[in-house]
């Protein structure tokens, strides 16, 4: 369940496997409704009480055991999910052992206590018939005021304010803090989990885990280098995985000011353009081999550069040699950039209105 195969057509398969049957000794059946629609009508429609009959524990409407927030597998055992990630260590666990399967798959499982083919399981599963309207409950949503006036925005110790990034600057010079390999997932950059998350309202507080997975010095020595900053380079893919903020707001709150790869994964290139930091490429892959970590750089006269949409030269100080890198920016792209982020654009242009 959680944000994915979670829908009522989904649950409803789900619960059509459940009824009449029980969670087989030694699994723990968990399910997310996708919303709290959908957990609406599955309760109108009886379906969550087949459900719960059979031993399934009915969660919260959120992102849960995925990120590793509850449902932990113990160590060594082994947890069937049909959540839409399981890279190593997200479940809670870096030692459990956690596959993906359809919603569908997974609920036949837990009833027969073993992996098996669903359409030889003898179970009867029952795809549902498209609803001829599905519930529309906006009785939460609280509507703007007629007359805009000030709020006081009432925060908690843990709720520190957003970081905003200066505009960029026309020379980048600053040391490799760190090189990685290819498919580096956000979860390596921002990892989750319950020690971690509660702190996505501090950002000073949560970018102490930055890499920690990787390398646990990584935010001492960024901080430690911050009045120059500093460049992050990894392979190809560089950021797959989930769409998360903090895997960019982190690392440009202390003080990273571009990523070289050889390639970004689209979402999170769009969430370091967001958060002000430089998404670049190596025009020849080979010049990956050549960087190492600890390496000082220096990329001169990026933001004409940047404007014209020309080749960057950047120079390895330590190495004495230069390689080319290219950015492949958008018109927007490139003013989000240039202002240091999203949020300092949209402010330069509403105070220009």
């Amino acid at each position: 369940g959680s944000c994915t195969n979670s829908s009522f057509m989904i649950m409803s398969a789900v619960a059509s496997i459940l009824k009449g049957n029980t969670v087989a000794s030694g699994v723990s059946l968990l399910i997310n409704p996708g919303s709290r629609q959908v957990y609406e009508m599955l309760s109108r429609k009886g379906l969550l009480s087949d459900m719960i009959s059979a031993g399934a524990r009915i969660l919260e409407c959120s992102c849960g055991p995925c990120i590793g927030m509850g449902g932990a597998p113990g160590t060594g055992n082994v947890s069937i999910r049909s959540y839409n990630r399981n890279f190593r260590g997200r479940s809670g666990n870096k030692d459990a052992f956690v596959y993906l399967a359809s919603a569908v798959s997974c609920a036949v499982f837990a009833v027969k206590g073993e992996i098996v083919d669903p359409r030889l399981s003898g179970l009867s599963i029952q795809i549902p018939k498209e609803p001829r309207r599905y519930i529309i409950n906006d009785n939460m949503i609280i509507k703007p005021k007629e007359h805009i006036s000030p709020v006081e925005i009432v925060k908690g110790p843990n709720i520190k304010d957003v970081p905003v990034k200066e505009p960029l600057e026309d020379d980048i010079e600053a040391e490799v803090l760190l090189k990685v390999g290819d498919n580096i997932t956000t979860d390596d950059i921002m990892p989750a989990g319950s020690q971690i998350l509660p702190l996505r309202s501090n950002i000073p507080a949560i970018s102490e885990y930055v890499f920690s997975n990787l390398d646990n010095t990584f935010s001492r020595r960024a901080k430690e280098k911050i009045s120059s900053g500093g460049i992050i380079v990894g392979g190809e893919n560089y950021g797959q995985g989930s769409s998360r903020e903090h895997a960019a707001i982190a690392p440009m709150f202390l003080g990273v000011k571009a990523v070289i790869a050889k390639s970004f994964a689209r979402i999170h290139r769009s969430n370091l353009i967001n958060f002000g930091i430089m998404p670049l490429q190596f025009r020849r892959s080979e010049d990956y081999d050549m960087i190492s970590q600890g390496d000082k750089v220096l990329i001169e006269n990026v933001k004409e550069l940047l404007k014209k949409d020309q080749i960057y030269i950047a120079k390895d100080i330590t190495k004495d040699y230069t390689f080319e890198l290219f950015s492949n920016l958008n018109d927007r792209e490139k003013e989000i950039i240039i202002d240091g982020g999203l949020l300092p654009h949209i402010k330069k242009k509403i105070k220009t209105k």
